[in-house]
């Protein structure tokens, strides 16, 4: 039982720890809203889509959905769509000065962004299915249940450790310099994914 708690303690950190579009966009959302209760609609979204994804990786669902071309192609197109939509959208989201000068996104913005961040990445996707999945394989019973909930709690604790560290930094961020930086790398690494996803597609077309 302990053996299934630190392997997949110690898997999902491996997994998540890399810098990545999706740490990237949540640790954006705790530095550009005043209030970290407000940067939580990114943060749970992010952490239900990872919990999904585990969910079908350790049941082996994802694997096969991944089997049909035409539906990897899809999630291949739209994914490409949505990063292109959210680069320009956090490019362009430069701070101000004052009070007024954080233009953070709207709760429903949030949600969206998270979710196609998570759940529209082929290459995280295949990480789940490549990594975690088989992983999986060498647990049953309450072992298979200890290694899965020990990977969801991870990730959702990451993602509430990124965004409390973004709202530290934003929090000194008088001038919005900071943030103006974070917009700026968050949209290049976005639309760097989204350029992987358009050659993908094509290769694969």
């Amino acid at each position: 039982m302990l053996a299934a708690l630190i392997h997949g303690i110690v898997l999902a950190f491996g997994l998540i720890l890399p810098l990545g579009v999706q740490n990237v966009f949540i640790f954006n959302q705790g530095a550009t809203h005043r209030r970290f209760s407000r940067a939580l609609p990114a943060v749970i979204t992010a952490g239900i889509c990872d919990m999904l994804l585990i969910l079908l990786a350790v049941m082996g669902v994802s694997l096969i959905v991944f089997s049909f071309a035409w539906l990897k192609n899809l999630i291949f197109m739209v994914g490409f769509v949505f990063m292109v939509y959210m680069g320009w959208s956090i490019f362009r989201s430069a701070p101000g000065t004052g009070e007024g000068r954080r233009e953070a996104l709207t709760t429903k913005q949030q949600i969206l962004f998270a979710a196609s961040v998570s759940l529209l990445n082929p290459h995280a996707i295949l990480d789940l299915i490549g990594v975690i999945g088989p992983s999986s394989l060498a647990y049953e019973g309450d072992r298979l249940i200890v290694f899965t909930a020990a990977c969801i709690v991870v990730s959702f604790t990451w993602f509430f450790g990124l965004a409390i560290a973004g709202r530290l930094i934003g929090g000194f961020d008088t001038d919005g310099k900071i943030i103006r930086r974070l917009n700026q790398i968050s949209a290049l690494i976005i639309w760097g994914i989204a350029v992987y996803l358009g050659v993908q597609l094509m290769e694969s077309l």
